[in-house]
This record gives structure tokens, C-alpha cells and sequence, in this order.
């Protein structure tokens, strides 16, 4: 199994990395974290795992319980706190703890100055990649026809823009093709899914038609939850089509794939 040398040599690489796992990564897609590792690894930097980590608190919040998600952000600042860099494969959690920790200790000066201080330092894997990094090919091989489908949250919350798709252009051997539609919601939305199932499904199969109309054999997001959505509309449709997280491909290298 080998792996190209990225074209440009990654900077910063001697920051202090922790990975922020997320509950659902950490419980249902463990390999997306471990190919995060392999990654950033693969590209000189130092990841270390804080085993202390817990929820960020989004699930709480986004339910209406945001005062009994207070603990979880103290957790998080402690736990976190003293990394130079916080990295999760996740723009969800990103956006919870950049945007709804603020919100969360409003009216408590220390912690709001404790956050204020971290969240600009926790970022999605693209951010750390292009932004800290300084990277774009990363070099990764997956000869695969692959669509991407930015989540909302990476979208529009925390504004990755476009390093997903710079990221993904660099990779040797893809054939990655446009989605129609690509900024379209999913319709899973967290709790939005199980509190209006229909107009979550009706959602995610126009989504799930427009991955089909392009022909690929790939889907890749940055969130593992949208995935599951839209994952499990193409099996039950059987239509062939995988999903894969952002980082699985980017970790990919020549040999692993026939």
C-alpha cells in the first residue's frame, strides 16, 4: 500500500492536535475517525485522543434543553481547552460548539471568555487541512466516479465553502462529478427527521435522485449523519450507490481499492 507525496509540504504540523471523536462517529462509524488519523498522520501531524470526551451538547440543544448542555461545554473546555487545534470529521459538532456554546453560557462571563477563546480553534477536517495545513492534495488515490453533497451544517453554519471539493479534486484517479442540486438539504436534520418523517423522506429521495442522475458509485459528505440518511433511502431503493465519509477517501491510497 502506498501513498503519493502531496504536491505542497503541509505547514504547521508541530500544533497540537486533538481529535474531537463526536458521539455518533465514535459509536457507529469509528472507522471515519481512524481514517482521520491515518490521515493527518500520513501528513506529519501529531493527533492525540483525549478518552476524557463527551457530547458537545447539540442533541440537548437543539430540543430546547440548552441549560442542561452548560455541563457538557464545561466538560468540553476542559478536556479541550489546552490543544492548539481541535479537529472533528463533523461540521454538525463544529457548528455546535463554534456557534451554540456562545449561546449556551450567555450570562456567564468565564465561561463565555473560556469559550470565546477555543471555538475559534475547533474546526472540520477541511478547515484544518487547507487552512492550517495548507494542503489540497493530500495525496490520496480513490479511482472512483464520486459526487459530494455539502451538509447544512458544514454549508451554511460554519461556511467550509468549497475546500471539500478542492480537496477532492486533487485526489488521483477520481472521476468527481457535479450534483444537481448539491446545496438542497438532505432532510435529516437531526430530531427534524424523526419529528416530520415524511417531509424528511420526501427530502432525501430528491436527494438521493440526484445522486443517481450522476451516475456515481460514491456519494461523499463531511457528515456522517446526512450519510446515514441518504444511505439508507439507496438501499432500500438497492441502487448500488455507496456513501463514504470525506476523510475515508482522502485517506485512501493506491492498493486499498481494486
Amino acid at each position: 500500500m502506498t501513498a503519493r507525496t502531496p504536491q505542497a509540504t503541509p505547514k504547521n504540523t508541530d500544533l497540537r492536535v486533538a481529535l474531537f471523536a463526536t458521539c455518533f462517529n465514535d459509536t457507529m462509524w469509528p472507522e471515519t475517525l481512524k481514517a482521520t488519523v491515518r490521515l493527518l498522520e500520513r501528513l506529519g501531524c501529531e493527533v492525540e485522543f483525549p478518552t476524557e470526551q463527551a457530547c458537545c451538547g447539540q442533541i440537548l440543544t437543539n430540543t430546547g434543553y440548552a441549560a442542561d448542555a452548560v455541563p457538557l461545554v464545561r466538560h468540553f473546555l476542559d478536556v479541550f481547552g489546552s490543544y492548539d487545534v481541535v479537529v472533528a470529521p463533523s461540521g454538525s459538532c463544529v457548528g455546535s460548539v463554534r456557534e451554540q456554546h456562545r449561546m449556551i453560557v450567555e450570562g456567564d462571563a468565564s465561561l463565555t471568555s473560556r469559550v470565546e477563546a477555543l471555538a475559534p480553534r475547533v474546526l472540520e477536517l477541511s478547515e484544518l487541512l487547507v487552512d492550517v495545513l495548507g494542503v489540497t492534495d493530500v495525496g490520496a488515490y480513490f479511482p472512483h466516479r464520486v459526487t459530494y453533497h455539502p451538509t447544512c451544517h458544514s454549508l451554511r453554519m460554519i461556511r467550509v465553502g468549497d475546500k471539500p471539493l478542492r480537496l477532492l479534486r486533487a485526489v488521483r484517479g477520481m472521476d468527481l462529478v457535479d450534483l444537481p442540486g448539491a446545496d438542497e438539504c438532505c432532510g435529516f436534520g437531526g430530531t427534524f427527521a424523526m419529528k416530520n418523517p415524511d417531509v424528511s423522506i420526501a427530502m432525501g429521495a430528491d436527494k438521493v435522485r440526484a445522486v443517481m442522475d450522476t451516475g456515481a458509485e460514491v456519494v461523499v459528505a463531511s457528515d456522517n449523519s446526512c450519510l446515514a440518511h441518504i444511505g439508507g433511502i439507496l438501499g432500500r431503493q438497492r441502487a448500488g450507490v455507496r456513501t463514504m465519509h470525506l476523510a475515508e477517501i482522502l485517506a485512501s491510497t493506491e492498493g486499498e481499492f481494486a
